[in-house]
């Protein structure tokens, strides 16, 4: 019988700098997160804002005559106008309209407005909202009693909610910001990126990187843009016709338009609202608009999307519920796009790993 050979000096020496090396690199990169984790959402921001703006900057780039630091300045200024203002406006409203429910509450003058007479004319279900509000403004006292501890519930928790708007706000903001850096940048990263990516994925990490950033251009423009767009609309629309609380409602349209659901189901007791406390012209118009606000997808999404990438809206549908859930409103914007680009990448791959025939 055979001794065993012994295990070679210079074999354990090697295996054991291995052991080292990787438990350095580990507790490396450990560090490193810890320290960017709590800048992780609003980075990931920036680079997403500044993959859907590239094409735009370039576009600009070449009409300011190559001065890429001017054009990705402007485009800083559009991602502010376009993001900050309206959460700055949503934001201070939500907020005074809580103050004004919770102090009505307290006063005991809160009150339900009765429904304008020309609401029981309307065919088929005019009569019976009619009596359905008439009967809420009659009884407020008593709805109020039932409810009143939760609208002030839900005011307190508006209010207490302003730390976190303002965090967010700051998000949005510093993430513009961010991203306009990336573009004058770009020039200098594309090769880095490029190396890195071949590093990991091999041959096909070109077209990974291609695939990545037409995902991420489809999902914002054909996803979260159509979504910002009907959010503003209807906005417009709540504002202008006096709905208390409006940025709140604004807010939820927009979630839901991220979401793939019909914004009416928040406008549709608007309508309502308006037919029972204002005149019956204004009434019709905000009907129509929101109606207009609600079908708008139908061909806003074909002009932003155009031949981008299809994303299953169950993949969108998880990414903004749990993105918010885990990131607050950013990461209602963040986990559509980042889902989605692990949806396509992960499918890429399978395509590109499974055996022919």
């Amino acid at each position: 019988m055979n001794a065993p050979r012994p295990f070679p000096r210079e074999s354990f020496s090697a295996l054991v700098e291995t052991i080292v090396r990787l438990v350095l690199v580990a507790v490396l990169a450990v560090w490193c997160y810890r320290i960017i984790a709590p800048f992780l959402d609003m980075l990931v921001w920036a680079v997403i804002l500044a993959i859907a703006c590239q094409p735009l900057h370039s576009r600009l780039a070449g009409a300011l005559g190559g001065r890429s630091a001017v054009a990705a300045g402007l485009v800083a200024v559009l991602l502010l106008s376009v993001l900050v203002v309206p959460v700055a406006i949503f934001s201070v409203s939500v907020v005074s309209g809580a103050k004004v429910v919770s102090a009505s509450l307290d006063a005991g003058t809160f009150s339900i407005p009765r429904p304008d007479d020309a609401l029981a004319s309307w065919p088929i279900v005019g009569d019976m909202l009619h009596r359905l509000l008439d009967g809420l403004a009659t009884n407020a006292e008593a709805v109020l009693d039932k409810i009143g501890p939760q609208l002030k519930a839900l005011g307190s928790a508006a209010l207490g909610a302003l730390g976190r708007g303002g965090l967010a706000l700051l998000q949005f903001g510093a993430g513009a910001l961010i991203a306009a850096a990336l573009l004058v940048n770009t020039e200098k990263m594309t090769p880095v990126l490029n190396g890195l990516v071949k590093r990991i994925a091999g041959p096909r990490g070109a077209s990974f990187l291609v695939l990545s950033a037409a995902t991420i251009r489809s999902v914002f423009k054909g996803v979260i843009g159509v979504a910002a767009i009907q959010g503003v609309l209807a906005g417009i629309g709540i504002f202008a016709v006096g709905v208390p609380g409006a940025g709140l409602w604004a807010l939820l349209v927009l979630i839901l338009a991220i979401v793939q659901l019909p914004p009416l189901l928040v406008l549709g007791p608007m309508m309502i609202w308006a037919f029972a406390s204002v005149g019956t012209v204004p009434a019709v118009l905000f009907t129509v608009w929101s109606v207009v606000v609600s079908i708008s997808d139908g061909f806003l999404k074909p002009a932003l999307l155009g031949r981008g990438v299809s994303v299953p809206m169950l993949v969108i549908l998880v990414g903004a519920i749990g993105g918010m859930l885990s990131s607050g409103i950013l990461g209602l914007f963040i986990g559509p796009v980042v889902l989605a680009l692990a949806y396509e990448l992960a499918g890429a791959w399978l395509a590109e790993s499974a055996p022919p025939g």
